[in-house]
């Protein structure tokens, strides 16, 4: 196949998606104190992101000393988002409050919370340029595992604090503009 730019522009629709047409909305769980002014802030806070992926494990079988591979389960890994830090902590006081709640600083024990009282759903939306939502991604039964710390530094002029969050969930499921998330399991229901 010969270089040809016109047939290369035709087939990247929209001029390509771009990393920076996203919205974020987590959701937390009902002990959480603010839970809802967090839930909304953080569409405006969660810097970056991602589009979540998965891996199918192999099982390799054995036979007549070569090893055939077939297809396994398949794994969700962590996901990992950024967010900044305003001087009220709405959402780092509600990722706190989150966190003691399923294992708490002091008593090293879980408030009497089930997994579906401290699971929550989280929404991620990738948008067109024109603002339209193309693809959208809903983490199902997820908790965070890791809230990092906040860096301070006197050195540090003209920047806003940033702290990344690691959530574990049990699976997505996937919606575009064609074909959303069914409304019995999203956006956040």
């Amino acid at each position: 196949m010969a270089f040809n730019v016109n047939q290369f522009r035709t087939q990247l629709q929209g001029d390509g998606a771009r990393p920076n047409l996203f919205e974020v909305s987590l959701n937390f769980p009902s002990y959480v104190t603010n839970r809802l002014t967090a839930s909304v802030k953080s569409s405006f806070m969660v810097k970056t992101a991602q589009l979540p992926g998965s891996t199918v494990g192999i099982v390799p079988v054995q036979y007549f000393g070569r090893e055939v591979k077939v297809a396994g389960n398949r794994t969700f890994a962590d996901w990992t988002v950024s967010i900044l830090n305003d001087e009220d902590f709405i959402i780092r006081n509600a990722m706190d409050a989150w966190v003691r709640g399923i294992n708490d600083n002091e008593t090293n024990l879980r408030s009497a919370l089930t997994t579906q009282e401290y699971s929550v759903d989280a929404l991620v939306k990738q948008y067109s340029k024109d603002g339209n939502s193309i693809k959208e991604y809903k983490f199902v039964g997820m908790f965070p595992t890791d809230v990092a710390p906040i860096d301070l530094d006197w050195g540090s002029n003209d920047t806003i604090e940033e702290y990344s969050v690691t959530f574990s969930y049990q699976y997505w499921v996937e919606g575009t503009a064609r074909s959303p998330i069914p409304s019995s399991l999203g956006p956040l229901g």
